[in-house]
């Protein structure tokens, strides 16, 4: 009897040593199809269409072969707290003089609550606080100690700029995390302060003012737990005359915050906010499948693929389509990984292999948030996260992106399996939109674990991607999906070229194998700020 056993064991150590197995593209486009029709309603978090989604993919891993988590289910609970600011909130600015500005909801100011509750009334002065950093490896501290508890806190998004004498100070012209809105918020917690409103310009978020514009007008979720009494943005306009009203030059001081001794100024303005919300307590779930490895030893460490599977939903009070398909953002990443589940069952690698839906991406990476801080498989036996969002949907390249794959072991791998796929890594561009912050990969990086967002097509913006076919155009289209980006427009459409979107997952498929074959897990490169980053 332990003949069969012995040959099925030198069966798999052969697979393992195979080449990975091939993704293809019906199952990706029939997954696709479905998962961003009106059928599943936007997939918005704490909404029916999500609670389909996760139906959808706990059937799939079932069928596929994927086993399950220790508990038998591949549900991952997330709880969550979700908050939608009601009609008839207001948001008033008194300066010293008498002089009263009353901003419009939705058009000049955007606020809304974490902190729980159904109605918050708050009257608080305005503080400057430049970008509201504190970056000890940058020798950069916009508070300087200045108690700011109960204050509502005004800053800039991005970070603070180059200059002839510092080209490389946070980054350079690159976006670090100190330059990101969740930091920002993050951080005004942490000081105690009573909320925060980010100055938007589209350069300095890298997006238009209808992104953050979309996010609050629908339901808005963080974990349970505390938050901001109050959080929100002011277009630029709105900014300058709220400055003006208090005696001061916005530009002068955006000026001054640029210098290490910038220090809070306080705006001589009060802000009067009343903020009337529906509040609920929701749970939420990631689904898990794994593809446990053949190596008797490595099957201990494993590699995860990963694409959140939410977008935003419905939203009833919109006149006209009022469902955010988010066919692109994300069903392709969550269409690719199960494709790529479809094949890498058949074939396992020597460590194991974790397919990853984690919830609420675009509700502050509450899914991902959740899984670090519970982790189906231990993080320090977690060789890297290869995370998909928004796939290439316009046709092959002679290129991937591999933006942040520069910042550990990953880099030189996907370079091997580039090699050996007849393509090349895209040249390295500087992250101006804050890329490598904005998908659910960062949430292990946080974490110490290795990982980045492959491919970046979409993400990148640019275009600038080596066609194999009709550069030009591909370029454009690749472009144009801005528009379409965190809109209804974000649709499926059957005449889509995916072979790119299959090569792509082909590549990500196979650099996991890469990783999970590899002698030893992947490491960051010295002195990353990431690396010495751990739960």
């Amino acid at each position: 009897m332990r003949l069969p056993v012995l040959a099925l064991a030198a069966g798999m150590a052969l697979q393992a040593h195979a080449q990975p197995p091939v993704v293809a593209e019906a199952p990706l486009r029939a997954h696709l199809s479905l998962l961003a029709d009106d059928l599943f309603e936007g997939r918005g978090t704490g909404q029916r269409g999500g609670d389909l989604t996760v139906r959808y993919l706990e059937t799939q891993a079932a069928v596929l072969g994927l086993k399950p988590l220790a508990d038998g289910t591949y549900r991952q609970l997330v709880k969550a707290e979700g908050t939608k600011l009601l009609p008839g909130s207001v948001a008033r600015f008194s300066a010293a003089g008498g002089k009263t500005l009353t901003p419009a909801i939705g058009t000049e100011i955007l606020i809304g609550t974490m902190s729980g509750k159904e109605d918050v009334t708050l009257d608080a002065p305005l503080v400057f606080v430049g970008y509201g950093a504190i970056a000890p490896e940058e020798k950069w501290d916009d508070y300087k100690g200045v108690d700011v508890k109960g204050k509502i806190l005004v800053m800039m998004v991005n970070d603070p700029q180059p200059t002839a004498e510092e080209p490389n100070r946070f980054a350079g012209k690159a976006y670090t995390y100190y330059g990101r809105w969740m930091y920002k918020y993050e951080e005004a917690l942490r000081q105690g302060a009573a909320g925060a409103l980010l100055i938007h310009t589209t350069p300095s978020a890298s997006y238009g003012w209808s992104v953050p514009a979309t996010s609050f007008a629908h339901e808005r979720f963080h974990l349970a737990g505390s938050g901001n009494q109050l959080e929100g943005w002011l277009q630029e306009d709105t900014a300058r005359a709220l400055f003006a009203a208090g005696g001061f030059d916005l530009d002068q001081l955006r000026a001054n915050a640029e210098r290490r001794d910038f220090r809070p100024v306080d705006l001589k303005l009060t802000m009067h906010a009343q903020m009337q919300s529906k509040i609920r307590q929701i749970e939420q779930y990631n689904v898990v499948g794994i593809v446990p490895g053949a190596d008797p030893k490595l099957k201990s460490e494993a590699v995860i693929y990963s694409a959140h599977w939410d977008h935003l939903g419905i939203d009833p009070d919109q006149q006209g389509d009022n469902i955010w398909n988010g066919a692109i953002d994300n069903g392709s990443g969550v269409a690719a990984l199960l494709a790529m589940a479809q094949a890498a069952v058949k074939q396992p690698a020597k460590r194991t292999q974790i397919f990853l839906w984690p919830a609420g991406e675009e509700t502050g990476f509450l899914g991902s948030t959740a899984y670090i801080r519970d982790p189906a498989w231990p993080l320090n036996k977690t060789s890297a996260d290869l995370n998909l969002d928004s796939m290439n949907f316009v046709g092959k390249t002679r290129d991937i992106g591999v933006a942040g794959a520069e910042r550990s072991s990953l880099y030189e791998a996907a370079g091997v399996v580039a090699r050996k796929m007849g393509m090349k890594l895209a040249p390295a561009i500087p992250d101006l939109s804050g890329a490598y912050f904005r998908a659910d990969h960062f949430s292990f990086a946080k974490a110490g674990v290795p990982a980045f967002n492959v491919g970046s097509a979409v993400f990148s913006g640019d275009g600038h991607f080596d066609f194999v076919q009709d550069q030009r155009k591909n370029s454009a289209r690749l472009v144009a999906f801005k528009q379409d980006y965190h809109q209804p427009s974000d649709q499926y459409h059957a005449d889509w070229d995916l072979s790119g979107m299959v090569q792509q997952a082909q590549f990500t498929l196979n650099l996991g194998y890469e990783v999970a074959n590899a002698p030893k897990m992947q490491t960051w490169k010295a002195g990353d700020a990431f690396g010495k980053v751990k739960r």
